[in-house]
């Protein structure tokens, strides 16, 4: 795999595309405001990134990254991303994304809801419990003691070793989760969610969620 597009540019995205870049990969970013108002990233993430409209970064990646907001997945480009593995990053935060009622009364998570969006595409949730800033700052070696952990919540085997092995090459021990409709487990709120956590301290806490209803 050589190339990442980011449908989406703001804080998560910008950091994964860092991440990305050191370990050689292309990223081509796009954001909702055009390619023009990437250039101040793209001179920082230097001569392997470029910007380019969602359609673009979605056709060219062999992979893709969607951190839009909530409001946003229907605006994400469906079929140049068929057959490809999707992470999503996204978290429902009500004050911001406004009432959701298929999440509110949790029939639905958020990957759930750009998988029903990207119906041939192989959803991932990964990167979303955690402040973006610590993606660059606590990455840590394969095998380092106390290493942090990141959930890795998806239905698709082949799509979650895919995302599971870019997890331990941006410096975290991976946690896979399956289905993906268990994505609740490390979703705001719960114990896993932002906390420091090893590997087995994650399983832990994922195992200890409780739905909203429930709290």
């Amino acid at each position: 795999m050589a190339s990442i597009g980011f449908i989406g540019s703001g804080h998560i995205g910008s950091q994964l595309a860092r991440l990305a870049v050191a370990q050689g990969y292309d990223v081509v970013m796009s954001n909702s405001r055009g390619p023009e108002t990437l250039d101040e990233l793209i001179e920082d993430l230097g001569p392997h990134a470029r910007a380019a409209t969602s359609v673009e970064a979605a056709t060219a990646g062999d992979l893709a990254v969607v951190t839009v907001p909530l409001r946003a997945i229907a605006e994400v480009p469906a079929e140049p991303l068929a057959g490809k593995v999707v992470i999503d990053t996204n978290n429902y935060y009500p004050a911001r994304d406004g009432d959701i009622p298929e999440l509110d009364n949790e029939s639905t998570t958020t990957a759930e809801m750009l998988q029903r969006h990207l119906p041939t595409s192989k959803v991932v949730k990964a990167f979303n419990h955690l402040y973006a800033a610590e993606l660059t700052t606590d990455g840590q070696p394969t095998g380092t003691p106390n290493r942090r952990a990141l959930a890795v919540v998806g239905s698709d085997m082949d799509a979650i070793a895919t995302v599971a092995a870019l997890v331990d090459s941006f410096g975290f021990d991976p946690v896979t989760v399956i289905p993906l409709s268990e994505g609740w487990r490390i979703q705001r709120d719960t114990p896993g969610y932002l906390p420091r956590l090893t590997a087995d301290e994650l399983r832990a806490a994922m195992a200890q969620a409780k739905r909203y209803r429930d709290m």
